[in-house]
């Protein structure tokens, strides 16, 4: 081949061969740009958010910038679950704490709480600084709304809302006040105008606290006075208690303590004849529960219902599990209790079950039972229950067996046994009895058998065509049981054959006679064949013979599926045994020898030559033959005496032939 065609072949292969590795280069290059990851946007997902967020008036800073894993962590399953931190520790990793007011003494429970998304929505929203909601509606989330829109609104609260006087995140004053009470409202009234002078009575009330008397949002009276005003307060005549408004202390009262308020009020008619006195009333000390001016409580109180009270008795606060509806509902605690004086101790309007029966009508119709428990019988309601709450059903003291056995001191001792009515270990003693009263004897709830119904329903309910127990039939449980507890099983009186034959004393002199006894009746259970309440079966048995039998013969019942069985043992029991009790041996109705004759012919001729002829009536079958099963057809003993077991009588016995 000439060189220029070998030159030829030589540059088209090694262009071929750069072509190669260059489209290589270009393809791989290619599927490892496919291989890198783009990150997208949170907001190519999220499109319902951004449709509802993003046009708002004001929206977060953070998620202008779209910065969302400022606050969130990029995998997760549900958003929420996916904040970086908790609560407001999230907000102050960019809001400074003292900025927003968290150093000050007083901090809105919001905002103390961890919560400021209670307030400011974190994402957008149409009002400034993200708030939720525009002006007071925002606050009436948390406040209730009618309590700030009542007949007489202050004006400010509807022309500015809250924050004219509050501060939203946190304040020096209480109440998130921008000020001071007095400053903050001298603010805006003049008291230097005529008009304010007079219509406080010339009174300096610029040096006082103006919510004394008014309340600073709203009230159903005029002039902003709380709902419930003193008459002089009312009527302006405020020298009625206070000195001349040009005195030295204008505050002062022309009398202290009580003699100022006895100077309107009467003594007598506020004690009703009361001898016993609640002690600020005792020690003039009017002010101590009502405030002189006004209040938003009726009857000037300091404070609302029970909580007064709860200012001195605090340890009448605990939270009860069953709290007494009286002290919780209605007037508490002068629903019971008179505030100023009483004929009975602690102030009660009424002695202890006169005052239980003006709410428990029904109860006192109990106290014309044919029983009456004492206590209650006593009025003595208080040394049971607890009047004012408690955490055990009824509002009782103590658990029930624990106040019982209180009394009924030897009761404990006598009940607790090795086998203790369910309702007596567990306290219950108002289970079966009524511990005010009953027309049954020891106040039980129903009669014999229909009160253990409530609990053994199902032992009771009459079976078809079984046979019942008499005393079971007739419903006395008590006949054989112990209502609380027993040392014996069952729960029962007595040991069960003492028990049993205390009824079926026939039994007695026949088993004192008898030479063989069955050992459940040595042993004195009845039970183990006779069912005590109600059973299918004649004379109340288990279950049929032999069943019943082999529950405990059990090696025998072993031999009856494996060896070869006596007709006898295999159908019935008592074809040959007594079930209590025989004269002869084994629990036999009869001699052996009686017994087998009634089957097995003696004269017969085959009979006679099987037994080498010796007379029966001198014969022990059971020495030879098992009466019950054997391995052998002849139902001879499983070990035999060599001669025996081959038919060689003569070997050892004289044999007489006939």
């Amino acid at each position: 081949m000439p060189l220029t065609a070998k030159y030829k072949i030589s540059l088209l292969l090694t262009f071929f061969f750069l072509s190669g590795i260059f489209f290589y280069a270009l393809t791989d290059t290619a599927i490892a740009a496919r291989k890198k990851f783009k990150s997208r946007d949170c907001l190519d997902c999220h499109q319902k958010f951004e449709e509802k967020y993003m046009n708002m008036k004001n929206v977060h800073p953070i998620l202008k910038k779209d910065r969302c894993e400022d606050c969130h962590m990029r995998h997760g399953i549900i958003p929420k679950l996916i904040m970086k931190k908790e609560g407001n520790d999230l907000c102050l990793t960019c809001h400074d704490k003292k900025k927003i007011g968290m150093d000050k003494a007083k901090v809105h429970t919001a905002l103390k709480a961890g919560k400021c998304i209670t307030c400011h929505n974190p994402h957008a929203s149409q009002a400034k600084h993200l708030l939720k909601e525009e002006g007071s509606s925002l606050c009436y989330k948390c406040h209730k709304k009618e309590n700030y829109e009542k007949k007489s609104v202050h004006k400010v609260l509807i022309s500015d809302g809250c924050i004219a006087c509050h501060l939203s995140h946190s304040a020096d004053e209480n109440n998130l006040l921008i000020k001071a009470t007095i400053p903050l409202c001298i603010s805006c009234h003049d008291s230097n105008k005529s008009s304010f002078k007079k219509v406080h009575g010339n009174y300096p009330v610029e040096k006082s606290s103006c919510v004394t008397c008014h309340s600073p949002h709203s009230s159903s009276q005029p002039k902003l006075l709380k709902t419930i005003a003193h008459n002089p307060v009312a009527e302006g005549i405020c020298d009625a208690c206070h000195v001349a408004p040009t005195s030295e202390k204008p505050f002062s009262v022309t009398q202290e303590g009580s003699a100022l308020c006895y100077q309107c009020h009467d003594a007598s008619t506020l004690k009703a004849g009361g001898s016993i006195e609640h002690v600020p009333f005792q020690e003039g000390s009017c002010l101590f529960c009502h405030n002189p001016h006004t209040s938003e409580n009726p009857r000037l109180l300091v404070l609302e219902g029970n909580n007064l009270c709860l200012s001195c008795h605090t340890e009448k606060g605990v939270k009860s599990a069953v709290p007494h509806g009286a002290v919780e509902s209605g007037a508490g605690c002068i629903s019971c209790h008179l505030p100023h004086a009483a004929s009975t101790p602690k102030l009660l309007r009424a002695k202890d079950g006169e005052l239980c029966f003006e709410c428990h009508t029904d109860l006192k119709n109990l106290q014309k039972a044919q029983n009456v428990h004492m206590p209650f019988s006593e009025n003595m309601c208080v040394s049971c229950h607890d009047p004012h709450g408690s955490n055990l059903d009824f509002i009782l003291k103590d658990r029930t067996n624990k106040i019982c056995y209180s009394c009924h001191t030897d009761a404990e001792a006598k009940f607790i046994k090795t086998v203790t009515h369910s309702p007596v270990i567990n306290g219950f003693c108002n289970s079966c009895h009524n511990p005010h009263g009953s027309d049954n004897r020891y106040f039980l709830k129903e009669k014999d058998a229909l009160l253990c119904a409530k609990c053994h329903g199902e032992l009771l309910k009459e079976t078809a065509g079984s046979a019942t127990h008499k005393p079971f039939k007739d419903g006395n449980c008590l006949t054989c049981h112990d209502a609380h507890g027993s040392d014996i099983s069952g729960m029962i009186l007595k040991k069960q054959d003492t028990l049993c034959l205390s009824c079926h004393s026939s039994f007695n002199k026949e088993i004192t006679a008898a030479k063989s006894k069955h050992s459940p009746v040595l042993s004195g259970e009845c039970t183990k064949c006779h069912s005590p309440h109600k059973a299918i079966l004649r004379r109340l048995l288990l279950a049929n013979s032999p069943d019943l039998c082999l529950t405990c013969h059990k090696d025998l019942k072993t031999k009856i599926e494996k060896e070869k069985v006596h007709p006898p043992a295999g159908g019935d029991c008592l074809r040959c045994h007594k079930p209590h009790f025989s004269a002869p041996a084994s629990l036999l109705v009869k001699s052996v020898q009686t017994l087998c004759g009634e089957c097995h012919d003696y004269k017969n001729a085959s009979f006679k030559k099987a037994h080498i002829n010796i007379d029966a009536k001198s014969i022990n079958c059971v020495k030879c033959h098992s009466p019950h099963t054997s391995k052998d057809p002849k139902l001879f003993k499983e070990f035999m005496h060599p001669p025996f077991a081959e038919r060689e009588c003569e070997n050892c016995h004289m044999v007489e032939k006939k």
